[in-house]
Protein backbone atom coordinates (compact mmCIF):
# COMPACT_ATOMS: atom_id res chain seq x y z
CA UNK A 1 0.00 0.00 0.00
CA UNK A 2 1.61 3.17 -1.15
CA UNK A 3 1.98 5.81 1.51
CA UNK A 4 3.88 8.60 -0.24
CA UNK A 5 1.68 11.24 -1.80
CA UNK A 6 2.53 12.45 -5.25
CA UNK A 7 3.24 16.18 -5.23
CA UNK A 8 1.14 18.58 -7.21
CA UNK A 9 4.04 19.47 -9.44
CA UNK A 10 4.55 15.83 -10.34
CA UNK A 11 0.95 15.10 -11.12
CA UNK A 12 0.59 14.75 -14.84
CA UNK A 13 -2.16 16.46 -16.75
CA UNK A 14 -4.99 14.16 -17.58
CA UNK A 15 -3.82 11.57 -15.03
CA UNK A 16 -7.31 11.28 -13.64
CA UNK A 17 -6.11 12.18 -10.18
CA UNK A 18 -7.40 14.85 -7.87
CA UNK A 19 -4.95 17.62 -6.99
CA UNK A 20 -2.47 16.16 -4.51
CA UNK A 21 -1.02 17.91 -1.45
CA UNK A 22 -3.45 20.81 -1.84
CA UNK A 23 -5.09 20.87 1.60
CA UNK A 24 -3.80 21.04 5.15
CA UNK A 25 -5.64 20.65 8.46
CA UNK A 26 -6.96 24.23 8.43
CA UNK A 27 -8.29 24.08 4.86
CA UNK A 28 -10.14 20.79 5.42
CA UNK A 29 -11.52 22.08 8.71
CA UNK A 30 -12.87 25.18 6.95
CA UNK A 31 -14.63 22.97 4.39
CA UNK A 32 -16.47 20.92 6.99
CA UNK A 33 -17.16 23.80 9.39
CA UNK A 34 -18.61 25.84 6.54
CA UNK A 35 -20.75 22.87 5.47
CA UNK A 36 -22.24 22.93 8.98
CA UNK A 37 -23.14 26.60 8.27
CA UNK A 38 -22.64 27.84 11.86
CA UNK A 39 -24.47 31.14 11.51
CA UNK A 40 -27.32 29.48 9.63
CA UNK A 41 -27.68 26.95 12.44
CA UNK A 42 -27.55 29.57 15.20
CA UNK A 43 -29.93 32.04 13.56
CA UNK A 44 -32.19 29.59 11.75
CA UNK A 45 -32.03 26.06 13.15
CA UNK A 46 -31.63 26.47 16.89
CA UNK A 47 -34.54 28.88 17.51
CA UNK A 48 -36.75 26.27 15.83
CA UNK A 49 -35.17 23.54 17.97
CA UNK A 50 -36.05 25.57 21.07
CA UNK A 51 -39.59 26.27 19.91
CA UNK A 52 -40.50 22.76 18.68
CA UNK A 53 -38.03 20.79 20.78
CA UNK A 54 -36.83 21.02 24.34
CA UNK A 55 -36.66 24.80 24.79
CA UNK A 56 -34.00 25.90 27.24
CA UNK A 57 -32.55 22.38 27.19
CA UNK A 58 -31.19 22.72 23.63
CA UNK A 59 -27.62 23.52 24.84
CA UNK A 60 -27.60 20.18 26.69
CA UNK A 61 -28.82 18.48 23.49
CA UNK A 62 -25.89 20.07 21.65
CA UNK A 63 -23.47 18.60 24.19
CA UNK A 64 -25.06 15.15 23.80
CA UNK A 65 -24.83 15.27 20.01
CA UNK A 66 -21.19 16.42 20.23
CA UNK A 67 -20.37 13.41 22.43
CA UNK A 68 -22.09 11.03 19.99
CA UNK A 69 -20.16 12.47 17.05
CA UNK A 70 -16.87 12.27 18.93
CA UNK A 71 -17.66 8.62 19.66
CA UNK A 72 -18.28 8.01 15.95
CA UNK A 73 -15.07 9.85 15.08
CA UNK A 74 -12.94 7.42 17.13
CA UNK A 75 -13.42 4.52 14.73
CA UNK A 76 -13.91 6.77 11.70
CA UNK A 77 -10.51 8.41 12.05
CA UNK A 78 -8.85 5.09 12.89
CA UNK A 79 -9.96 3.66 9.55
CA UNK A 80 -9.11 6.91 7.76
CA UNK A 81 -5.45 6.23 8.61
CA UNK A 82 -5.57 3.14 6.39
CA UNK A 83 -7.98 4.15 3.61
CA UNK A 84 -7.59 7.46 1.76
CA UNK A 85 -10.43 7.72 -0.73
CA UNK A 86 -12.55 10.70 -1.81
CA UNK A 87 -15.66 8.51 -1.51
CA UNK A 88 -15.10 7.86 2.18
CA UNK A 89 -18.49 6.43 3.21
CA UNK A 90 -18.51 4.25 0.12
CA UNK A 91 -14.88 3.22 0.53
CA UNK A 92 -15.08 2.37 4.22
CA UNK A 93 -18.26 0.34 3.71
CA UNK A 94 -16.77 -1.50 0.73
CA UNK A 95 -13.59 -2.46 2.58
CA UNK A 96 -15.49 -3.49 5.69
CA UNK A 97 -18.75 -5.06 4.50
CA UNK A 98 -17.99 -5.84 0.86
CA UNK A 99 -18.61 -4.27 -2.53
CA UNK A 100 -22.38 -4.73 -2.71
CA UNK A 101 -22.85 -2.93 0.61
CA UNK A 102 -20.34 -0.35 -0.62
CA UNK A 103 -22.44 0.26 -3.72
CA UNK A 104 -25.49 0.83 -1.53
CA UNK A 105 -23.54 3.30 0.62
CA UNK A 106 -22.26 5.08 -2.50
CA UNK A 107 -25.70 5.83 -3.85
CA UNK A 108 -27.04 6.87 -0.43
CA UNK A 109 -24.10 9.30 -0.22
CA UNK A 110 -25.00 10.70 -3.64
CA UNK A 111 -28.54 11.21 -2.40
CA UNK A 112 -27.30 12.83 0.81
CA UNK A 113 -24.90 15.40 -0.59
CA UNK A 114 -27.00 16.32 -3.62
CA UNK A 115 -30.23 16.80 -1.66
CA UNK A 116 -28.41 18.81 1.00
CA UNK A 117 -26.69 21.04 -1.55
CA UNK A 118 -29.75 21.61 -3.73
CA UNK A 119 -32.03 22.12 -0.74
CA UNK A 120 -29.76 24.89 0.48
CA UNK A 121 -30.48 26.85 -2.72
CA UNK A 122 -34.00 27.36 -1.40
CA UNK A 123 -32.74 28.83 1.86
CA UNK A 124 -30.15 30.95 0.07
CA UNK A 125 -32.69 32.37 -2.36
CA UNK A 126 -35.19 33.22 0.35
CA UNK A 127 -32.64 34.75 2.76
CA UNK A 128 -30.94 36.78 0.03
CA UNK A 129 -34.21 38.05 -1.43
CA UNK A 130 -35.43 39.10 2.01
CA UNK A 131 -32.15 40.74 3.01
CA UNK A 132 -31.45 42.67 -0.17
CA UNK A 133 -35.05 43.78 -0.64
CA UNK A 134 -34.36 46.09 2.28
CA UNK A 135 -31.68 47.75 0.19
CA UNK A 136 -33.98 48.25 -2.81
CA UNK A 137 -32.75 45.22 -4.75
CA UNK A 138 -35.89 43.20 -5.42
CA UNK A 139 -35.55 39.88 -7.26
CA UNK A 140 -37.44 36.59 -6.85
CA UNK A 141 -35.82 33.95 -4.65
CA UNK A 142 -35.01 31.64 -7.55
CA UNK A 143 -33.06 34.39 -9.34
CA UNK A 144 -30.71 34.70 -6.37
CA UNK A 145 -30.44 30.91 -6.20
CA UNK A 146 -29.39 30.78 -9.85
CA UNK A 147 -26.78 33.51 -9.30
CA UNK A 148 -25.33 31.51 -6.42
CA UNK A 149 -25.43 28.36 -8.52
CA UNK A 150 -23.36 30.03 -11.23
CA UNK A 151 -20.70 31.19 -8.75
CA UNK A 152 -20.58 27.78 -7.05
CA UNK A 153 -20.26 26.10 -10.45
CA UNK A 154 -17.27 28.29 -11.31
CA UNK A 155 -15.48 27.68 -8.01
CA UNK A 156 -16.28 23.96 -7.98
CA UNK A 157 -14.88 23.55 -11.50
CA UNK A 158 -11.53 25.08 -10.58
CA UNK A 159 -8.74 24.13 -8.15
CA UNK A 160 -9.85 23.01 -4.70
CA UNK A 161 -7.62 25.46 -2.83
CA UNK A 162 -9.46 28.40 -4.43
CA UNK A 163 -12.69 27.21 -2.80
CA UNK A 164 -10.84 26.73 0.49
CA UNK A 165 -9.66 30.35 0.50
CA UNK A 166 -13.17 31.65 -0.16
CA UNK A 167 -14.61 29.51 2.63
CA UNK A 168 -11.93 30.56 5.11
CA UNK A 169 -12.86 34.23 4.84
CA UNK A 170 -16.61 33.61 5.04
CA UNK A 171 -16.46 31.22 8.00
CA UNK A 172 -14.18 33.45 10.08
CA UNK A 173 -16.55 36.38 9.63
CA UNK A 174 -19.53 34.21 10.71
CA UNK A 175 -17.80 33.15 13.89
CA UNK A 176 -16.69 36.67 14.78
CA UNK A 177 -20.22 38.06 14.45
CA UNK A 178 -21.82 35.36 16.63
CA UNK A 179 -19.02 35.50 19.22
CA UNK A 180 -19.56 39.27 19.56
CA UNK A 181 -23.23 38.60 20.36
CA UNK A 182 -22.39 35.75 22.74
CA UNK A 183 -19.89 37.89 24.65
CA UNK A 184 -22.35 40.78 24.86
CA UNK A 185 -25.16 38.61 26.27
CA UNK A 186 -22.96 36.72 28.74
CA UNK A 187 -21.00 39.86 29.68
CA UNK A 188 -24.20 41.72 30.53
CA UNK A 189 -25.52 38.76 32.55
CA UNK A 190 -28.38 38.00 30.20
CA UNK A 191 -31.92 38.86 31.22
CA UNK A 192 -31.78 37.49 34.76
CA UNK A 193 -28.15 36.72 35.57
CA UNK A 194 -25.86 33.88 34.59
CA UNK A 195 -27.20 30.41 35.34
CA UNK A 196 -26.68 26.89 33.98
CA UNK A 197 -30.29 25.75 33.90
CA UNK A 198 -29.89 24.77 30.25
CA UNK A 199 -27.51 21.96 31.16
CA UNK A 200 -29.69 20.35 33.83
CA UNK A 201 -31.59 17.06 33.27
CA UNK A 202 -34.89 18.86 33.87
CA UNK A 203 -34.29 21.32 31.04
CA UNK A 204 -32.95 18.65 28.70
CA UNK A 205 -36.04 16.48 29.21
CA UNK A 206 -38.52 19.35 28.85
CA UNK A 207 -40.78 19.66 25.81
CA UNK A 208 -39.93 17.32 22.94
CA UNK A 209 -36.38 16.16 23.64
CA UNK A 210 -36.40 13.94 20.56
CA UNK A 211 -37.14 16.82 18.18
CA UNK A 212 -34.56 19.01 19.90
CA UNK A 213 -31.83 16.39 19.57
CA UNK A 214 -32.69 15.66 15.94
CA UNK A 215 -32.53 19.31 14.91
CA UNK A 216 -29.23 19.67 16.80
CA UNK A 217 -27.94 16.66 14.91
CA UNK A 218 -28.88 18.26 11.58
CA UNK A 219 -26.85 21.34 12.53
CA UNK A 220 -23.66 19.26 12.52
CA UNK A 221 -24.16 17.75 9.07
CA UNK A 222 -21.04 18.10 6.96
CA UNK A 223 -18.49 17.42 9.71
CA UNK A 224 -18.00 13.87 8.40
CA UNK A 225 -16.75 15.17 5.04
CA UNK A 226 -13.14 15.51 6.27
CA UNK A 227 -12.31 12.13 4.73
CA UNK A 228 -13.73 13.16 1.35
CA UNK A 229 -10.66 15.39 0.91
CA UNK A 230 -8.13 12.71 1.94
CA UNK A 231 -6.78 12.28 -1.61
CA UNK A 232 -6.07 16.02 -1.79
CA UNK A 233 -4.70 16.34 1.75
CA UNK A 234 -1.11 16.73 2.83
CA UNK A 235 -0.16 13.68 4.90
CA UNK A 236 -3.76 12.39 5.15
CA UNK A 237 -2.95 9.88 7.91
CA UNK A 238 -2.48 12.80 10.28
CA UNK A 239 -4.31 15.63 8.55
CA UNK A 240 -7.73 13.96 8.24
CA UNK A 241 -8.05 12.70 11.84
CA UNK A 242 -6.88 16.05 13.23
CA UNK A 243 -9.32 17.95 11.01
CA UNK A 244 -12.18 15.64 12.04
CA UNK A 245 -11.68 16.06 15.78
CA UNK A 246 -10.98 19.76 15.38
CA UNK A 247 -14.17 20.28 13.36
CA UNK A 248 -16.37 18.43 15.87
CA UNK A 249 -14.78 20.27 18.80
CA UNK A 250 -15.04 23.72 17.21
CA UNK A 251 -18.63 23.22 16.05
CA UNK A 252 -19.73 21.61 19.31
CA UNK A 253 -18.22 24.22 21.65
CA UNK A 254 -19.42 27.08 19.45
CA UNK A 255 -22.99 25.75 19.31
CA UNK A 256 -23.12 24.93 23.04
CA UNK A 257 -21.98 28.42 24.09
CA UNK A 258 -24.10 30.20 21.49
CA UNK A 259 -27.32 28.35 22.32
CA UNK A 260 -26.67 28.90 26.03
CA UNK A 261 -26.27 32.64 25.38
CA UNK A 262 -29.50 32.57 23.34
CA UNK A 263 -31.33 31.14 26.36
CA UNK A 264 -29.71 33.61 28.78
CA UNK A 265 -30.80 36.47 26.52
CA UNK A 266 -34.42 36.24 27.70
CA UNK A 267 -34.18 33.67 30.49
CA UNK A 268 -34.75 29.92 30.54
CA UNK A 269 -38.38 30.28 31.60
CA UNK A 270 -39.26 32.69 28.79
CA UNK A 271 -37.29 31.48 25.76
CA UNK A 272 -40.04 29.31 24.24
CA UNK A 273 -42.69 31.98 24.86
CA UNK A 274 -40.49 34.70 23.33
CA UNK A 275 -39.62 32.75 20.18
CA UNK A 276 -43.23 31.61 19.77
CA UNK A 277 -44.38 35.23 19.91
CA UNK A 278 -42.22 36.28 16.95
CA UNK A 279 -43.61 36.30 13.38
CA UNK A 280 -40.69 34.04 12.42
CA UNK A 281 -38.35 32.07 14.74
CA UNK A 282 -35.37 33.22 12.66
CA UNK A 283 -35.97 36.74 13.96
CA UNK A 284 -34.90 35.70 17.46
CA UNK A 285 -31.14 36.22 16.98
CA UNK A 286 -31.61 39.63 15.30
CA UNK A 287 -33.87 40.59 18.23
CA UNK A 288 -31.15 39.65 20.71
CA UNK A 289 -28.57 41.50 18.61
CA UNK A 290 -30.67 44.69 18.64
CA UNK A 291 -31.10 44.44 22.40
CA UNK A 292 -27.59 43.54 23.51
CA UNK A 293 -25.31 45.07 20.85
CA UNK A 294 -27.10 47.32 18.39
CA UNK A 295 -28.49 47.62 14.90
CA UNK A 296 -25.06 47.62 13.30
CA UNK A 297 -24.41 44.01 14.33
CA UNK A 298 -27.92 43.01 13.30
CA UNK A 299 -27.24 44.37 9.83
CA UNK A 300 -23.93 42.50 9.63
CA UNK A 301 -25.53 39.25 10.81
CA UNK A 302 -28.21 39.61 8.14
CA UNK A 303 -25.60 39.97 5.42
CA UNK A 304 -23.40 37.21 6.84
CA UNK A 305 -26.37 34.86 6.93
CA UNK A 306 -26.38 35.12 3.14
CA UNK A 307 -22.68 34.27 2.94
CA UNK A 308 -23.11 31.50 5.52
CA UNK A 309 -25.57 29.65 3.34
CA UNK A 310 -23.37 30.30 0.30
CA UNK A 311 -20.38 28.76 2.10
CA UNK A 312 -22.43 25.66 2.85
CA UNK A 313 -23.54 25.50 -0.79
CA UNK A 314 -19.93 25.53 -1.96
CA UNK A 315 -18.80 22.94 0.58
CA UNK A 316 -21.57 20.46 -0.25
CA UNK A 317 -21.09 21.04 -3.99
CA UNK A 318 -17.46 19.99 -3.62
CA UNK A 319 -18.49 16.90 -1.64
CA UNK A 320 -21.12 15.86 -4.20
CA UNK A 321 -18.74 16.42 -7.13
CA UNK A 322 -16.13 14.17 -5.51
CA UNK A 323 -18.62 11.38 -5.01
CA UNK A 324 -19.60 11.54 -8.68
CA UNK A 325 -15.90 11.43 -9.54
CA UNK A 326 -15.15 8.42 -7.34
CA UNK A 327 -18.11 6.38 -8.57
CA UNK A 328 -17.18 7.15 -12.17
CA UNK A 329 -13.57 6.15 -11.49
CA UNK A 330 -14.60 2.90 -9.82
CA UNK A 331 -17.25 1.72 -12.28
CA UNK A 332 -20.50 2.50 -10.48
CA UNK A 333 -21.34 5.46 -12.74
CA UNK A 334 -20.28 6.39 -16.32
CA UNK A 335 -16.48 6.48 -16.67
CA UNK A 336 -16.47 10.10 -17.91
CA UNK A 337 -17.30 11.24 -14.39
CA UNK A 338 -14.04 9.65 -13.22
CA UNK A 339 -11.89 12.12 -15.16
CA UNK A 340 -10.30 15.23 -13.68
CA UNK A 341 -9.59 18.55 -15.37
CA UNK A 342 -6.23 18.69 -17.17
CA UNK A 343 -5.22 22.01 -15.60
CA UNK A 344 -7.15 22.22 -12.32
CA UNK A 345 -7.16 18.50 -11.43
CA UNK A 346 -10.68 19.04 -10.16
CA UNK A 347 -13.61 16.61 -10.60
CA UNK A 348 -15.00 18.93 -13.26
CA UNK A 349 -17.44 16.45 -14.81
CA UNK A 350 -18.96 15.71 -11.42
CA UNK A 351 -19.13 19.44 -10.73
CA UNK A 352 -20.98 20.07 -13.99
CA UNK A 353 -23.43 17.21 -13.34
CA UNK A 354 -24.14 18.50 -9.83
CA UNK A 355 -24.79 21.95 -11.29
CA UNK A 356 -27.20 20.56 -13.89
CA UNK A 357 -29.12 18.66 -11.20
CA UNK A 358 -29.38 21.89 -9.23
CA UNK A 359 -30.80 23.76 -12.22
CA UNK A 360 -33.39 21.05 -12.90
CA UNK A 361 -34.63 20.88 -9.30
CA UNK A 362 -34.67 24.67 -8.91
CA UNK A 363 -36.71 24.98 -12.10
CA UNK A 364 -39.17 22.35 -10.88
CA UNK A 365 -39.77 24.07 -7.55
CA UNK A 366 -39.90 27.57 -9.08
CA UNK A 367 -42.34 26.60 -11.85
CA UNK A 368 -44.65 24.85 -9.40
CA UNK A 369 -44.46 27.87 -7.03
CA UNK A 370 -43.26 25.83 -4.05
CA UNK A 371 -42.05 27.64 -0.96
CA UNK A 372 -38.23 27.89 -1.04
CA UNK A 373 -37.83 27.27 2.71
CA UNK A 374 -40.78 25.14 3.81
CA UNK A 375 -40.62 22.95 0.69
CA UNK A 376 -37.28 22.99 -1.16
CA UNK A 377 -35.03 23.56 1.84
CA UNK A 378 -36.92 21.62 4.51
CA UNK A 379 -37.84 18.55 2.47
CA UNK A 380 -34.46 18.04 0.85
CA UNK A 381 -32.14 18.86 3.73
CA UNK A 382 -34.00 16.58 6.14
CA UNK A 383 -33.78 13.80 3.56
CA UNK A 384 -30.04 14.47 3.45
CA UNK A 385 -29.79 14.38 7.24
CA UNK A 386 -31.52 10.99 7.37
CA UNK A 387 -29.21 9.72 4.61
CA UNK A 388 -26.05 10.82 6.41
CA UNK A 389 -27.12 9.40 9.78
CA UNK A 390 -27.95 6.09 8.06
CA UNK A 391 -24.53 6.10 6.39
CA UNK A 392 -22.74 6.87 9.64
CA UNK A 393 -24.41 3.89 11.31
CA UNK A 394 -23.55 1.64 8.35
CA UNK A 395 -19.95 2.87 8.30
CA UNK A 396 -19.59 2.24 12.04
CA UNK A 397 -20.43 -1.44 11.53
CA UNK A 398 -18.13 -1.52 8.47
CA UNK A 399 -15.26 -0.22 10.62
CA UNK A 400 -15.98 -2.95 13.16
CA UNK A 401 -15.87 -5.60 10.40
CA UNK A 402 -12.74 -4.12 8.79
CA UNK A 403 -10.64 -4.27 11.95
CA UNK A 404 -11.98 -7.71 12.80
CA UNK A 405 -10.55 -8.91 9.47
CA UNK A 406 -7.35 -6.88 9.92
CA UNK A 407 -6.72 -6.85 13.71
CA UNK A 408 -3.01 -6.04 13.31
CA UNK A 409 -3.89 -2.63 11.81
CA UNK A 410 -5.47 -1.31 15.01
CA UNK A 411 -4.41 -2.77 18.35
CA UNK A 412 -6.74 -0.53 20.36
CA UNK A 413 -10.02 -2.27 21.23
CA UNK A 414 -11.63 1.13 21.82
CA UNK A 415 -10.96 2.29 18.25
CA UNK A 416 -11.42 -1.08 16.52
CA UNK A 417 -14.55 -2.41 18.21
CA UNK A 418 -16.00 -0.66 21.28
CA UNK A 419 -16.47 2.85 19.84
CA UNK A 420 -17.68 1.69 16.37
CA UNK A 421 -20.20 -0.73 17.90
CA UNK A 422 -21.64 1.84 20.30
CA UNK A 423 -21.72 4.54 17.62
CA UNK A 424 -23.40 2.23 15.12
CA UNK A 425 -26.16 1.28 17.55
CA UNK A 426 -26.80 4.84 18.74
CA UNK A 427 -26.86 6.21 15.20
CA UNK A 428 -29.24 3.45 14.06
CA UNK A 429 -31.67 4.47 16.82
CA UNK A 430 -31.36 8.13 15.78
CA UNK A 431 -32.05 7.23 12.13
CA UNK A 432 -35.23 5.41 13.21
CA UNK A 433 -36.30 8.45 15.25
CA UNK A 434 -35.80 10.69 12.21
CA UNK A 435 -38.07 8.43 10.13
CA UNK A 436 -40.74 8.30 12.84
CA UNK A 437 -40.68 12.08 13.31
CA UNK A 438 -40.13 13.03 9.67
CA UNK A 439 -43.53 14.66 9.32
CA UNK A 440 -42.94 16.87 12.36
CA UNK A 441 -39.42 17.78 11.23
CA UNK A 442 -40.50 18.76 7.71
CA UNK A 443 -44.13 19.78 8.03
CA UNK A 444 -44.70 17.74 4.88
CA UNK A 445 -48.00 16.09 3.96
CA UNK A 446 -48.45 12.54 5.27
CA UNK A 447 -47.70 10.87 1.94
CA UNK A 448 -44.59 12.96 1.42
CA UNK A 449 -43.36 12.23 4.96
CA UNK A 450 -43.39 8.58 3.89
CA UNK A 451 -42.10 9.03 0.34
CA UNK A 452 -39.03 11.13 1.14
CA UNK A 453 -37.51 8.69 3.71
CA UNK A 454 -38.16 5.87 1.21
CA UNK A 455 -35.62 7.51 -1.11
CA UNK A 456 -32.88 6.18 1.18
CA UNK A 457 -33.63 2.44 0.73
CA UNK A 458 -34.37 3.04 -2.95
CA UNK A 459 -30.92 4.60 -3.39
CA UNK A 460 -29.38 1.69 -1.46
CA UNK A 461 -31.03 -0.88 -3.73
CA UNK A 462 -29.93 0.94 -6.90
CA UNK A 463 -26.35 1.16 -5.58
CA UNK A 464 -26.30 -2.52 -4.63
CA UNK A 465 -27.55 -3.44 -8.11
CA UNK A 466 -24.85 -1.30 -9.73
CA UNK A 467 -22.18 -2.99 -7.61
CA UNK A 468 -23.57 -6.44 -8.37
CA UNK A 469 -23.47 -5.64 -12.08
CA UNK A 470 -19.82 -4.61 -11.73
CA UNK A 471 -19.12 -7.87 -9.90
CA UNK A 472 -20.46 -9.87 -12.85
CA UNK A 473 -18.82 -7.80 -15.59
CA UNK A 474 -15.48 -6.88 -13.97
CA UNK A 475 -14.81 -9.07 -10.92
CA UNK A 476 -11.23 -7.83 -10.52
CA UNK A 477 -12.39 -4.22 -10.45
CA UNK A 478 -15.19 -5.14 -8.04
CA UNK A 479 -12.63 -6.63 -5.64
CA UNK A 480 -10.81 -3.27 -5.53
CA UNK A 481 -13.85 -1.15 -4.72
CA UNK A 482 -13.01 1.52 -2.16
CA UNK A 483 -9.30 0.71 -2.18
CA UNK A 484 -6.69 3.10 -0.76
CA UNK A 485 -5.90 5.82 -3.31
CA UNK A 486 -3.20 8.07 -1.87
CA UNK A 487 -0.08 8.12 -3.97
CA UNK A 488 -1.63 6.07 -6.71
Amino acid sequence: MAETLQSTSQASAGSGQLRRNALGVAAITFFVVSAAAPLTAVAGGYPIAMLLGNGAGVPAAVVLVTVILLLFSVGYTAMARHISNAGSFYAFTSRGLGGVAGGAAAYIALLAYNTMQIGLYGLFGAVTAGTLAGYGIDLPWWAWSLIALAIVAFLGYRQIDLSAKVLAVLVILEYVAVVILDVAIIGQGGAAGIDFTSFTPGAFLSGSTTIGVLICFAAFMGFEATTIYSEEARDPKRTVPRATYLAVFIIGVFYAISTWAMVLGVGADKVVETIGGLPDPTLYVPTLSDQYVGGWLTTIIGLLLVTSVFAALLAFHNAAARYFYVLGREGLLPAKLGNTHDAHQSPHSGSVLQTVLGIVVLALFAITAQDPIFALFTWLTNTATLSVITLMSLVSFAILAFFKKEPALEPSALKASIAPLLAGLVLAVIAILVVVNFGVLTGAAAWLAIALPLLVPVAAVLGALAANNLKRSEPARFAQMGAHQAGR
